[in-house]
């Protein structure tokens, strides 16, 4: 029996590299303003916990139901860079409107643009790591790209501790500074991604991937996965009621962003390595184990007394 080798760095196309450091700065964006936003939301505009969590679950919510359609577009262009950078430019876009923000419904505005703009970049986006990195290291390409998008989602609240100390909590301050790396991402990806060609079908012969017709090809394995995907992003919660737990316990302001720190660090130096035994071991075994930490983890938290 000849056992698969583990992939190596040099292994992963630059492309993937490329795709990886944009979506850390975006990342580092997104998280210095987010790791903020609940106390921003509560202290300064006075929004009740319960509009907090309507807020995310509106974005979040947005964002998923974004994807199946910017990943559809991508297949009926047979183009993935152009949705790519529209979505990532469009998150970028939305970082002022936080730095400005009068009001809960500007707030709510700035998170809808904002997760639209990720619903639509990140199938186009998942679509062009598959185009670019050959099917032996797929899963490390996968890994690659979301450790380095974990590692910018630890530096972002990292980078904005930091100057919450510098600044005394001048969370818009923080918010203006967040705009660079979105701007940084942007132009990586438009100058430093080259998109592989791709046969490309004629227009008449294109078909909308989503159409009924398409969608009873998808194999019965297929739904199945999505079963259980829906089922257990409905135990999920958003990171903002972390974040308010925090500032509840007592933790100083300027300080609370690193329950974010810690969490993303987590996520960052497991993401590549669980990529890698991907390549080498059953997915769904794999996938199980994943849905059995978020159970044991949910159980740890529903247990603690505070």
């Amino acid at each position: 029996m000849t056992i698969p080798k583990f992939t190596t760095i040099r292994q992963i196309p630059v492309g993937i590299w490329m795709l990886g450091f944009v979506s850390m700065l975006m990342d580092i964006s997104s998280e210095m303003i987010h790791s903020l936003l609940p106390l921003f939301m509560v202290t300064t505009l006075g929004t009740s916990v319960f509009a907090v969590g309507m807020i995310e679950g509106i974005a979040e919510s947005t964002a998923f139901i974004t994807k199946v359609f910017s990943g559809a577009l991508s297949d009926y262009l047979g183009k993935r860079k152009g949705l790519a950078v529209f979505g990532y430019a469009l998150g970028a876009l939305t970082k002022p409107l936080f730095a400005i923000a009068s009001s809960t419904g500007m707030v709510l505005s700035a998170r809808f643009l904002d997760r639209i703009g990720k619903g639509i970049r990140g199938a186009p986006r998942d679509a062009l790591v598959a185009d670019i990195a050959p099917p032996e290291v797929r899963g490390a390409a996968f890994g690659l790209r979301q450790s380095l998008d974990t590692i910018g989602a630890f530096l972002g609240p990292l980078i904005a501790v930091g100057l919450m100390l510098l600044w005394a909590n001048d969370m818009r301050a923080i918010f203006w500074v967040a705009v660079i790396p979105g701007v940084l991402a942007v132009l990586l990806l438009l100058f430093g991604v080259h998109e592989p060609s791709r046969k490309e079908h004629p227009v008449h012969l294109r078909t909308n991937p989503i159409s009924r017709k398409n969608l009873k090809r998808l194999s019965a394995s297929y739904w199945r996965v999505v079963a259980i995907g829906a089922v257990f992003t409905l135990a999920r919660f958003s990171e903002a009621f972390l974040v308010l737990r925090a500032q509840q316990t007592g933790m100083s302001i300027a300080l609370v962003p690193l329950v974010m720190v810690a969490m993303n660090f987590i996520y960052a130096a497991s993401a590549y390595p669980f990529g890698k035994l991907s390549d080498r071991m059953n997915h769904t075994t794999l996938l199980m184990i994943g849905f059995a930490v978020l159970v044991l983890a949910d159980l740890i938290l529903a247990s603690r007394n505070h």
